[in-house]
């Protein structure tokens, strides 16, 4: 049961309602701040989920073979009893995305993962790069000098998108459908939807799945070292049904957000900081540390999900088994426990344990990829313009409460 004695002492804490604000959204920090500083993990009693706020708490969570990712042993989720005729909807939803690698506990993501990890080595991120830079150049190429333009739909939307349908073999006439598939399945994220995004979210993940289906069985016969091959292999061996194939695809081919609201948060972060973007124009060496600095400073997402399998205790705190718990990824990366100046932008910082791709078992599978991506672009974009400019206010997203970034980024490039 609850260690009373354990959880802090505060007024009740409306978590839903911050978590919405198109003020929190813009700006977390501050109340990140308040609320780490009454207690490194907090339990909201509307919901009975579990809010991790601590570096240390959430990196021994994210290691602990009590802790998983297995959403089906949510005991409030959507999966429990009389779920599936009290809000079908959430059901189908839910129950047609579960079976991936992300979505998995041992043994089943391990045999998933095994699949692909291969093909995010070191010496295959290597063979990426040409393709990568391709993509990158043509973007930059077509940015318009001295004339104001919308970074994000101009650039940061494109480039992950283009190398992710890439990696599959997927046509460059897709890129307007596949965007408009992602942006509705990554809400699927934010645990609390509205009614219209679930339909949407449903509708856009069948039609997805519908679409891969389509395009493995036209790529049959591809080499086993393609991305696509690896999943027809999987498929046709056995170690993957179809459902689990079709899934995991549509999981790396939809994984780009993280980098797209990294290309944002990165270039909003080195433009309010700019002794530290002429550092980084000054020695591009520290290009590799400036990427781990923006995913620790401004994080691309907010949650981290785990699911109590058994009774955990984390940070003095009892998780009962069946509880959902939720790392605070903004919290986490800036507590002082574990970051020296945790408010200061500092491209050179080292060590930087960010915690953006998670931990343990589940750590991110595209982590590398994300960072070549953005090591890449901005490196592009720091040789190809002499000063990059605010054009106007970014707008940050409002509509989604796990994705953390920018609707609109106006910069002038010179």
């Amino acid at each position: 049961m609850m260690a009373q004695d354990a959880m802090p002492e505060v007024a009740a804490i409306d978590w839903w309602g911050m978590l919405t604000d198109p003020a929190y959204l813009a700006n977390p920090h501050a109340e990140l701040k308040r609320i780490r500083e009454l207690g490194a993990v907090h339990r909201d009693d509307y919901t009975g989920i579990y809010f991790v706020l601590g570096h240390s708490e959430f990196r021994q969570m994210a290691m602990a073979p009590e802790m998983g990712r297995d959403t089906r042993l949510w005991t409030n989720g959507w999966s429990r009893p009389g779920s599936q005729e009290s809000d079908p909807v959430s059901y189908s939803l839910y129950s047609e995305f579960h079976h991936q690698m992300v979505n998995a506990d041992p043994p089943d993501h391990r045999r998933m993962r095994d699949v692909y990890e291969k093909a995010f080595r070191p010496g295959q991120m290597a063979l990426l790069v040409p393709m990568i830079e391709a993509e990158c150049q043509e973007l930059v190429d077509a940015l318009p000098v001295g004339t104001p333009v919308d970074f994000m739909a101009a650039f940061a939307n494109h480039l992950p998108l283009r190398v992710s349908r890439n990696l599959f073999g997927i046509p460059a006439d897709m890129d307007a459908q596949l965007a408009v598939w992602n942006a509705a399945l990554i809400k699927i994220g934010d645990i609390l939807m509205p009614a219209d995004q679930k339909r949407d979210a449903l509708a856009a993940l069948r039609a997805y799945k519908a679409y891969l289906k389509g395009h493995l069985e036209a790529c049959q016969g591809q080499s086993g070292d393609s991305f696509i091959g690896l999943a027809a292999a999987a498929l046709a061996d056995g170690t993957m049904n179809e459902d689990e194939t079709l899934n995991n695809l549509l999981g790396l081919v939809s994984g780009n957000e993280t980098t797209v609201t990294l290309l944002g948060n990165g270039m909003l972060s080195l433009l309010r900081n700019p002794a530290e973007f002429q550092k980084l124009r000054s020695n591009p060496e520290l290009m590799r540390p400036a990427i781990e600095e923006m995913l620790r400073y401004e994080p691309s997402i907010n949650f981290i999900l785990r699911v109590a399998i058994r009774d955990y205790t984390c940070g003095g705190v009892s998780v009962p088994a069946g509880s959902l718990a939720i790392g605070l990824v903004g919290a986490i990366n800036r507590d002082p426990a574990r970051f020296e100046h945790p408010d200061t932008f500092d491209i050179a910082r080292q060590p930087n344990a960010q915690s953006i791709f998670g931990g343990g078992p589940h750590v991110c599978i595209g982590a590398a990829l994300a960072r070549l991506e953005a090591q890449t672009a901005f490196g592009a974009l720091l040789r190809r313009f002499e000063r990059i400019e605010l054009a106007g206010e970014p707008v940050w997203w409002s509509d989604r409460t796990n994705q953390r970034g920018l609707q609109s980024l106006p910069l002038r490039f010179v």
